[in-house]
């Protein structure tokens, strides 16, 4: 948080968004238009000197004149006291250097939909007659939208004006690890430094790594200046080889042999995402731009000795080699005047006394304690700064400054930064939220997520209880555990085979689920629960709904009543199987094969029809030749049977409660021995117990 502050009545400073080298940029609300804005304000420091408040007003001209899709707007420029300001578009977004940062290399698609869009910003910049001279992925701005927006022109200046962007003697303008050969020799620069500088962020987005590294500036400067071109592999690094020499191009020491504009970029870009094998465009840093066409390959160059220079034969050298060695030695003391030169740009200073220094070690993974020891052994000093570190073991080293190889004075300090783990981070209350919504939510966050269900008298599927508790600081990437509900608790059916209706119910009702008793069937004793659905042991959810048939008292069939004692028999006793559940026909054989006579009582009712529904007696011990009556679910119409065999016929309609009258013959429909219908016909209500006369196609039978 910041103390309020308001600049002319009509910009507020809300909060810091970052700073840099001479400004800080805050996001801020334009009072008057109600919107959203990036305030930069020009530090302190720099605002009694008349050259650098030159320079940031010369920002807000240049950047004014843009007005283009990828480039961010400017609106305003102003002064309060001895505070100047410029507002500009505010970007909701992260820069490109984060999302490298975060991600490492980036699809080859979205790199150059990213390259497509900063040629097409440069392209609009570079027609104003304007330079950016500080293309990087810190000043290069995606949208939610996948927007690139080009943002600080605060070092460009007039193409016209062909000078190198020097601010005070001695500082050189933009960033050494993007920086074009050209320009950190300070000679002539024109819209080819910006593409050079945009080759070395496309080659970073592909790879995830810069082109040229160094333990310092100026060796970094004079990697830029000297070493050979950095060339992609294309099939060992995964590009495609048209992009790669896309980034060969762009990467050219000599300004004439990268595209000589950035229309011509964004060109070669729109095809290589159309024709990725075809690579166009790789040359050699001192030959001619030229088109390469991938109907036929090359034949591989001889090995230069100069790795940036295509190799020259003995036949072709007039040079006489006295002469070359004049040269060579020419460019070692030019070489050596440039890193005297950047000695003093970058660090006031010229380069340490190498002979009379120590070479800094590489302390990195060290734990604090070696690194302390080693530090000391070498004659430097310490100091440590805890880091959190989401790859580092904790109470190791993290980074160093400065980096290892470094040459310092003896008793210098070696900054140092320990890694305390993890970072903390405040835990969500995801409780009451749905179990999916919770885990993406935390998953956001870069957490781990288990999920542990439980029954509970909630929602399914809602999150009742998580671990660690709500608002507990956690490390980054730590484990929360969700408790989620399942609903209520299932509960097992029992028996209410026999019981009273009200026994029935209570019991039903204690337990959480409903009795549905509209269904009824003639039997004794009377009010007592013939059958049941589902069946014991069943596990269903609260409130569910079981259904039983009641004996009604009566038996209009004139069958012994349901209930009543079997008729007695006259052999041993014998097991009484157990028939509720099966077919009719499967019942009556297993009971008659026990040795049992059987007879049948119907229940009409709309489930299990054609099965056993209740038996009496039970299942158990049973003297041989008793009765045992079956009660049997029926539906009360007469079932389909036509194309069946008389057989089966006889069997679907036993199990639909009816027996046949009479067999009835035909020869002018159906098929040779089928049934061809009955009479009633099929889907007639009729009563259970009574009969049907049946056609077939055929003669009679005996």
């Amino acid at each position: 948080m910041i103390e309020e502050r308001i600049f002319n009545n009509r910009y507020r400073l809300d909060r810091k968004l970052g700073e840099g080298g001479m400004a800080t940029v805050y996001c801020g609300t334009d009072i008057l238009l109600r919107r959203r804005v990036a305030i930069k304000v020009l530090r302190e420091q720099y605002a009694a000197d008349a050259e650098f408040v030159r320079r940031f007003y010369q920002e807000a001209e240049s950047a004014a004149r843009l007005s283009h899709p990828n480039i961010v707007n400017t609106y305003d420029v102003g002064r309060q006291d001895e505070t100047y300001f410029i507002v500009m578009e505010l970007v909701d977004g992260p820069s490109l250097a984060e999302i490298i940062a975060a991600d490492g290399r980036l699809p080859e698609p979205v790199a150059i939909d990213y390259a497509a869009q900063i040629a097409s910003g440069l392209a609009y910049a570079h027609r104003q007659g304007l330079l950016h001279r500080d293309i990087k992925p810190a000043n290069i701005l995606i949208t939610k939208d996948d927007v690139v927006k080009i943002s600080d022109f605060g070092i460009a200046r007039a193409v016209s004006q062909n000078t190198m962007a020097l601010t005070k003697p001695g500082l050189v303008m933009g960033s050494v690890y993007y920086i074009s050969p050209e320009q950190a020799q300070e000679h002539e620069i024109h819209e080819t430094a910006d593409l050079y500088s945009l080759g070395v962020v496309l080659y970073q987005m592909l790879l995830g790594k810069l082109p040229y590294t160094g333990e310092s500036p100026v060796t970094v400067a004079l990697k830029h200046i000297g070493d050979p071109v950095p060339t992609i592999e294309a099939r060992a690094a995964g590009v495609s080889p048209a992009l790669a020499a896309i980034v060969n191009r762009l990467l050219q020491k000599k300004p004439e042999n990268r595209f000589q504009s950035a229309s011509e970029l964004a060109s070669a870009l729109r095809e290589a995402r159309e024709r990725p094998s075809v690579a166009g465009y790789r040359i050699a840093d001192d030959a001619p731009t030229q088109v390469l066409r991938a109907t036929r390959a090359p034949l591989p160059p001889r090995r230069s000795p100069m790795p940036d220079r295509p190799y020259a034969s003995t036949r072709d050298d007039e040079e006489p080699r006295s002469r070359r060695l004049a040269w060579l030695g020419l460019g070692l003391l030019i070489v050596l005047a440039i890193a005297t030169g950047l000695g003093y740009f970058v660090f006031g200073r010229p380069l340490p006394n190498l002979a009379a220094s120590i070479v800094v070690g590489d302390y990195t993974g060290m734990t604090q304690a070696d690194a302390q020891q080693a530090v000391v052994n070498a004659g430097l000093r310490t100091r440590f700064t805890p880091t959190a570190s989401d790859t580092v073991a904790p109470d190791h080293v993290i980074h160093q400054f400065p980096p290892a190889g470094t040459h310092v004075e003896k008793n210098q300090v070696i900054e140092l930064a320990i890694s305390n783990g993890r970072p903390l981070r405040g835990l969500e209350d995801v409780r009451g939220y749905s179990a999916i919504d919770a885990e993406r939510s935390l998953q956001q966050e870069g957490f781990a997520v288990t999920l542990v269900h439980r029954y509970d008298n909630t929602d399914k599927d809602n999150v009742i209880d998580q671990l660690p508790k709500p608002g507990s600081k956690v490390r980054e990437g730590s484990r929360v555990t969700l408790i989620v509900s399942n609903g209520p608790a299932q509960i097992t059916i029992p028996n209410f085979l026999g019981m009273p209706v009200s026994a029935a119910q209570a019991a039903a009702a204690k337990l959480g689920v409903a009795l549905d008793t509209s269904q009824s069937v003639p039997g004794q004793p009377a009010d007592t629960v013939a059958s049941q659905t589902p069946p014991e042991g069943t596990k269903v959810d609260k409130n569910a709904v079981v259904r039983v048939v009641v004996n009604s008292g009566s038996d209009e069939n004139g069958a012994p009543s349901y209930g009543a004692p079997a008729a007695p028999g006259n052999g041993p006793a014998a097991a009484l199987p157990n028939v509720v559940g099966k077919s009719f026909v499967d019942a009556q054989a297993a009971l008659t094969q026990a040795g049992f006579s059987v007879t049948t009582q119907y229940a009409q009712q709309a489930i299990n029809n054609g099965n056993i529904v209740a038996q009496q007696p039970g299942p158990g011990q049973a003297p041989q030749g008793s009765t045992v009556t079956i009660v049997l679910s029926v539906s009360g119409e007469v079932p389909d049977t036509d194309g069946m065999t008389r057989t089966e016929a006889l069997n679907v309609l036993a199990s639909y409660g009816y027996s046949v009258s009479a067999w009835e013959y035909t020869t002018t429909v159906g098929a040779g021995g089928k049934v061809v219908g009955t009479d009633p016909p099929a889907g007639t209500n009729l009563a259970p117990g009574a009969s049907v006369k049946v056609t077939v196609n055929g003669t009679p039978q005996p």
